[in-house]
C-alpha cells in the first residue's frame, strides 16, 4: 500500500482513535483506543508505525517492560509489514498478542476497512 494514501474516512477514524487515546485519563481506555487505531492503520506504513510508537510511549509511562520491548519489535516490523501487505488483520498490536495472529475486526471497523 505504499504510495496509496489512506482514504479520508479511514484517516478520520484513525485520528479520532489516536486523539481519544491522548485525551482519556483511563489507562485501559487509552489502550483500547490505541488498539483500535492499530487495526485501522495496519495497511499504511507511516500511521501503523506512529501507532506503535504511541503504544511504546504508553508502555514506558506505565513502566511495563514487557509491553515496551514488544513494541520495539513491532516498531521495527510495522512499516515493512504494511508495505508488503503482510500484517495480521484485526490484530490489536499489543505485546500480549502474538505478532502474526489475525483477530476478528470489531464490527464497527470492518465496513470502514472493507471500503478501502
Amino acid at each position: 500500500m505504499i504510495g496509496r494514501p489512506m482514504p479520508a474516512h479511514v484517516r478520520a477514524a484513525y485520528r479520532a482513535e489516536m486523539r481519544a487515546a491522548r485525551t482519556t485519563t483511563d489507562p485501559d481506555e487509552r489502550w483500547r483506543h490505541l488498539e483500535r487505531a492499530h487495526i485501522v492503520s495496519q495497511p499504511w506504513p507511516w500511521p501503523h508505525t506512529v501507532n506503535h510508537l504511541s503504544m511504546f510511549a504508553l508502555a514506558v509511562r506505565q513502566r511495563d517492560r514487557r509491553e515496551a520491548l514488544g513494541q520495539v519489535v513491532r516498531i521495527i516490523v510495522a512499516a515493512p509489514g504494511s508495505v508488503l501487505g503482510r500484517y495480521p488483520e484485526g490484530n490489536t498490536g499489543r505485546a500480549t498478542v502474538p505478532l502474526t495472529q489475525p483477530m476478528p475486526i470489531p464490527p464497527d471497523l470492518a465496513p470502514l476497512l472493507r471500503s478501502t
